[in-house]
């Protein structure tokens, strides 16, 4: 499978969600009165895959959202859009957004993680591992206004911290859920309202983010593919991410919804020796990915919504292809 074959998986599946918006779009036109205008309180959302939110949460008020996924690791391409076998994989994890609204413009946050993997011929994980666990911090800087062209804009500023186990896996490599550095993460996220000529809403977000990494101590085996006996150190490169989400409101309750991103990470660079080797120096290479989640949600009420969408990355350079089922749970009080 060449890259090219992959692009057109992808531009199928957005086809799709397309296709899936105009169907659902039909009836709901019928029943909207000719100029009736769709009013904001009438729609309840949970919130696309994968784009953060630029509304601020308001003072007091807390966000849990937890997501449950499955990513299944299908293979990976070359820096020549090449197909080639890797092992396949199933990464059972889980990623939680615990989100307080400190006043009506800063919201401070916590993101742990937690995940358990299997290896086709090789062991799974030991166990239920804790990851990377993520602090953050998001400024509101402006509100959208309906009547207004000003978007809702906001400043985030995340904090990873190396808690997963990332290096000493000894046979198991399936236990490493961790990067051994610590990775800021500067962003900028919008979000905007659009009425379409049926009088519905389609929400739109616009993300992009920056993110920059310190460097890691590795012994060992470790998650950068380094040996028993290596001693030496691995320098994530940085990396930048951008993200077009779209959700359009069916009914009060059920949404469609849709990401469609591109990641760039820049070389990752290992040095270090072994016992048999006394200088040991490679790297990465760049990488790209495209990816694109289609999701649907349905919400209970305003403040308690759910989601059902997968992520597909199926385009990349120096980049796995894998297809990632998810379910989450988005509750504000």
């Amino acid at each position: 499978m060449t890259l090219s074959s992959s692009c057109t998986t992808l531009v199928a599946a957005v086809a799709l969600v397309a296709a899936l918006v105009a169907a659902l779009a039909s009836p709901v036109r019928a029943q909207t009165p000719s100029g009736a205008r769709q009013s904001t309180s009438d729609a309840w959302w949970t919130g696309p895959m994968l784009a953060n939110s630029a509304s601020a949460l308001p003072h007091g008020h807390a966000l849990v959202e937890p997501y449950f996924y499955d990513v299944t690791t299908l293979g990976a391409f070359d820096a020549h859009g090449d197909r080639h076998s890797t092992p396949h994989a199933q990464g059972y994890g889980s990623l939680t957004y615990i989100i307080y609204g400190l006043t009506d413009r800063v919201s401070v946050g916590l993101v742990p993680t937690l995940g358990y993997n299997t290896v086709e011929n090789g062991p799974s994980s030991s166990r239920l591992q804790l990851g990377d666990v993520s602090l953050l911090t998001q400024y509101s800087l402006t509100r959208f206004r309906e009547g207004s062209r000003v978007p809702s804009i906001a400043l985030s500023l995340q904090e990873t911290f190396p808690t997963g186990k990332y290096d000493r896996l000894g046979e198991r490599q399936a236990d490493g859920f961790g990067s051994g550095v610590y990775t800021t993460t500067v962003a900028l996220y919008s979000q905007t309202y659009f009425w379409l000529p049926n009088g519905r809403i389609l929400r739109v977000r616009l993300n992009g983010s920056q993110a920059f990494s310190s460097h890691a101590t590795l012994v060992d085996e470790s998650v950068y593919g380094t040996e028993t006996g290596f001693r030496g150190t691995a320098a994530p490169g940085s990396s930048t991410f951008l993200d077009l989400a779209g959700e359009y409101s069916v009914t009060k309750r059920w949404v469609v919804a849709s990401d469609l991103t591109y990641h760039h990470g820049w070389n990752t660079s290992v040095a270090g020796s072994t016992p048999a080797s006394p200088r040991i120096a490679y790297g990465s290479g760049s990488s790209d990915a495209v990816q694109v989640a289609p999701a649907v949600e349905y919400n209970v009420n305003s403040n308690l919504g759910m989601l059902f969408g997968v992520r597909i990355v199926a385009a990349g350079r120096n980049t796995s292809s894998t297809i990632t089922p998810a379910i989450a749970i988005n509750v504000v009080h």
